[in-house]
């Protein structure tokens, strides 16, 4: 596992681009506020009611399928 929810939202989205569309997937469309800069993963989960353990799960699949994954997070190849 790569991304844990004590992660930086922030430095997750800059060390793995492709789980950008995961984070927006999950409702997280706030990748560039102020708040972001600041919250873990966790932390900005839970201000916005997502279940953190899928979140985590569904971005470390991103994660390890590498740059040639969708990005979506839907699990397709």
């Amino acid at each position: 596992m790569k991304i844990t929810e004590t992660m930086g939202i922030g430095e997750c989205v800059a060390k793995f681009p492709n789980t950008v569309p995961v984070f927006m997937s999950f409702g997280m469309s706030c990748l560039g506020c102020s708040a972001a800069r600041f919250e873990n993963i966790g932390q900005g989960a839970r201000a916005h009611g997502i279940d953190v353990d899928k979140l985590i799960e569904e971005l470390n699949k991103v994660v390890d399928k590498g740059d040639d994954a969708c990005g979506c997070g839907c699990g397709c190849e």
